[in-house]
């Protein structure tokens, strides 16, 4: 049943108006990041208010020609409809929006950052865009909106204005507005002739179980239909960094850290997830991809599923491994992502409804465990300026409550019992396993990922509260020789790749190559030593990046490169936390006395300062605006584990697969893949 409503639209629109009630307020900070407050719970509640009827069988819909008389182009329409799968990526961002807000406010805070007003309006506006995605309900709606997401989550990215933060920028337009925009752009043309050949006329408005018009043209040209098939799926999955689409998104990781949370880990990387969904489940649907193979010379006739479920596999595999070699948290977490979204991808292009069950609830399962591992890095850095794993040794006494819900999230993407991760990927295993033959290896590239899961993951809790600052192993699992080199920070400092000794005459300034949120290399070199490019980041590497700031001249017209304390400025801590950290914010110049001169001219630049890490307990080692986000989305990640069959999200994936097959799920469960497929085709 549909029912023509303005929710849709007004769940979209709530935080564009936000956006302009932020920049409005910009005199006025509590004000400014009030209305992102306001805003969320008001989209947070349209969404919720929906949900019942929708899970009822009820679909709102608003549409611009039937509202307003407007024919946005030939034969389609501008639609907005909240459908079960549109409802679940909704109200897992406007939820999520809700915390990150309140964390937002306290991480901007407490590192004073710069451009706040444009960071919060562009926030907001990247919720709308995303909403719009939600609903979309055609591919040409979800188009605008996909590539509008591109253009206002821009500002996020290059927010540090540095080098580095530029080039990551252009970088992630040139992937996901430009190419991603073009395969998509080009899937949607060949769909709307395609269905134009039929009897029904052109549509890409989206159906359950896939568009009836597109399974009619596709008998009769199968190389086109086939063409737009993987074009669909290489534009979604530019945003869901399938690999090789997937180098964007580490660098896009020098965005602050409710960025790569929220955006990285929910809103941007699940909308390209989501629209892979759209385009197996309503678009194409699970009889037609099967129904439609493609012939391989020397194999014979796959599916369209296979090559994309080998490519998925791939990347979760290859992925996992590379974060193995991350020492700087937040892009060991970027590659985490790459390698979890890929089994969204995987579950739903095995075609089996406990699989598909499996990567639907793995949407929001991913959502809450990585959020709740970026905002525990995100507050690790501002309360300590640490974001390499190597200097983290002992951190969990000055930040229990912080690591403490670090090791929920990491435990919930290793897929252990009790965090919702395990949920998800045991679904994807049963479906796997029914399906049989070939699929067996998908399989085990599941229970491999879960394994380089905890061996990238599980370190950075055993650094933090099974290690001491005097003697710990700072090296990343996969570096030589085998089993690290010993590090104290009270005696002889050992570099972390291999145990070169430090040169003292060395220009120490290159060993600060980091940008305010930390974030300019993925692995700490040897100390006093330039940091190498990233050759698996790509080519962005900015000759400058982190590199002592050119200062004036003071008021005696002294030159700035002097030695002196007040005139040698850093881009790192730039903007140093105004939280009270204890002998925290000293100078890290005695962490190796002798080597490190120039940390007298800047704050704590990471690691533990001199002494030790101070014992802190739960709830005193940040402010609350950080901490209540962290503690509730990680309580979120465990309710989500524990009790699934209680979570409306549960229920929601369950009902998708049920329309998509047209049967209930009792039925679904009594089928073998075989007599499902049948009953489908049929």
């Amino acid at each position: 049943m549909t029912e023509e409503s303005i929710l849709p639209l007004a769940a979209v629109l709530v935080s564009a108006v936000a956006m302009v009630l932020i920049i409005a307020s910009y005199r006025y900070p509590n004000v400014r990041e009030g209305w992102s407050v306001l805003a969320a719970l008001a989209k947070f509640g349209i969404i919720l208010s929906m949900l019942p009827d929708v899970l009822d069988g009820t679909t709102y819909y608003w549409s611009l020609q039937e509202s307003l008389g407007i024919e946005f182009l030939a034969g389609i329409d501008f639609v907005l409809r909240a459908d079960p799968l549109g409802m679940l990526f909704a109200l897992l961002a406007s939820f999520l929006w809700i915390f990150t807000s309140f964390y937002a406010a306290g991480y901007m805070r407490g590192l004073d950052e710069h451009a706040q007003t444009r960071f919060f309006a562009s926030f907001a506006a990247s919720l709308s865009a995303a909403l719009g995605i939600a609903f979309a309900g055609n591919l040409v709606t979800i188009f605008i909106f996909y590539e509008l997401l591109s253009l206002v989550t821009y500002p996020l990215v290059a927010h540090n204005e540095d080098d580095e933060a530029r080039i990551a920028g252009r970088k992630y337009l040139t992937y996901t507005f430009f190419g991603g925009g073009v395969f998509l752009l080009a899937g949607t043309v060949l769909t709307y002739w395609l269905t134009s050949m039929t009897a029904d006329g052109a549509t890409t408005a989206f159906e359950s179980g896939g568009i009836g018009a597109l399974a009619e043209a596709a008998q009769a040209e199968p190389v086109f239909a086939q063409a737009a098939f993987f074009l669909l799926i290489a534009g979604f999955g530019v945003k869901a960094a399938v690999m090789p689409l997937h180098s964007w998104l580490a660098d896009a990781m020098v965005a602050p850290t409710p960025v790569s949370g929220l955006l990285h880990a929910v809103a941007v990387v699940k909308s390209g997830a989501f629209g892979v969904a759209r385009v197996i489940l309503e678009v194409f649907g699970p009889g037609l991809i099967h129904d439609l193979p493609l012939n391989v010379p020397g194999i014979g006739e796959v599916g369209l599923n296979v090559p994309v479920a080998i490519l998925a596999a791939f990347t979760l595999t290859a992925a996992s491994i590379i974060a193995l070699r991350k020492d700087h948290l937040k892009r060991r977490l970027a590659f985490s992502t790459t390698a979890q979204l890929s089994y969204i991808v995987l579950g739903l292009s095995m075609l089996h409804p406990f699989a598909i069950l499996g990567a639907l609830f793995h949407i929001p399962a991913h959502a809450f465990g990585k959020l709740t591992l970026f905002f525990c890095a995100g507050a690790v850095h501002v309360e300590t300026h640490t974001d390499y794993v190597s200097e983290m040794a002992g951190i969990g006494k000055r930040m229990p409550l912080t690591m403490s819900a670090f090791a929920i999230g990491a435990a919930g993407m290793a897929g252990m019992p009790l965090i919702a991760g395990f949920v998800s990927k045991f679904y994807m295993l049963i479906g796997s396993a029914d399906v049989g033959g070939g699929y067996w290896l998908f399989a085990s590239a599941l229970i491999l990922s879960g394994i380089l899961n905890i061996a990238y993951l599980w370190p950075v809790v055993y650094t933090a509260f099974f290690e001491s600052e005097d003697r710990h192993d700072a090296k990343p699992l996969l570096e030589f020789p085998p089993g690290g080199k010993r590090e104290s920070d009270f005696g002889e400092e050992v570099a972390t790749d291999g145990g070169n000794p430090v040169d003292e005459d060395e220009d120490a300034t290159a060993d600060e190559s980091e940008d305010a949120d930390g974030n300019a290399g993925d692995d700490k070199p040897p100390s006093g030593q330039p940091r190498p490019a990233d050759d698996d980041a790509g080519e962005t590497e900015a000759a400058g990046a982190g590199t002592p700031l050119e200062s004036e001249p003071d008021s005696d017209g002294a030159d700035a490169d002097t030695d002196t304390d007040d005139d040698y400025e850093y881009a790192v801590d730039k903007y140093p936390s105004d939280a009270a950290v204890p002998g925290n914010r000293g100078a890290h110049a005695d962490h190796a006395e002798g080597h490190h001169d120039h940390g007298d001219h800047h704050d704590h630049h990471g690691g533990a300062p001199p002494g030790g890490w101070e014992r802190h307990s739960p709830f005193s080692e940040s402010t609350w605006l950080m901490l209540m986000p962290i503690t509730v989305i990680a309580v979120g990640a465990v309710t989500l584990g524990v009790i699934p069959d209680y979570a409306v999200f549960l229920d929601l994936v369950t009902y998708i697969v049920e329309t998509v097959f047209g049967m209930e799920w009792s039925e679904l469960s009594a089928l073998s893949h075989e007599e499902i497929l049948a009953e489908v085709l049929a």
